[in-house]
């Protein structure tokens, strides 16, 4: 039986959460989910351009656990680029950072959180 995934630390939870080609209607697609804490490791290493060491800190994971997830959000970007298909940002296990939670908690900014296998936002 395989080990329950552990929770991952992310400091941003995007507003947009979906990205179709254009010009083709959404019941002629298919789709690629990227979970959310998928798009945190592309942000903190392409995007925010840091170390996997550093990243993974920020995760809250270990080095070899971030580089996997890292590779599994870039094969799956690649494979929505390369196919025509959308791309689905939702799902995972991970926990809000702190900062990241008063950013949510913001006045006119809503607090969301997604989950998988109905754990519990924490």
């Amino acid at each position: 039986m395989a080990r329950p995934p552990k929770t991952r630390r992310v400091g941003f939870i995007p507003d947009i959460t979906y990205f179709k080609p254009a010009g083709v209607p959404m019941r002629q697609l298919d789709e690629v989910v990227l979970t959310v804490e998928e798009l945190e490791a592309i942000r903190l290493k392409d995007l925010e351009d840091l170390e996997q060491a550093d990243a993974a800190e920020l995760m809250q994971v270990s080095r070899p656990t971030f580089r996997r997830i890292l590779v599994s959000a870039r094969a799956k970007i690649a494979d929505a680029l390369t196919s025509g298909k959308a791309i689905r940002i939702e799902g995972g296990v991970y926990k809000l950072s702190e900062e990241a939670a008063r950013r949510c908690e913001a006045p006119g900014r809503g607090m969301r959180r997604r989950h998988r296998h109905g754990m519990p936002p924490y």
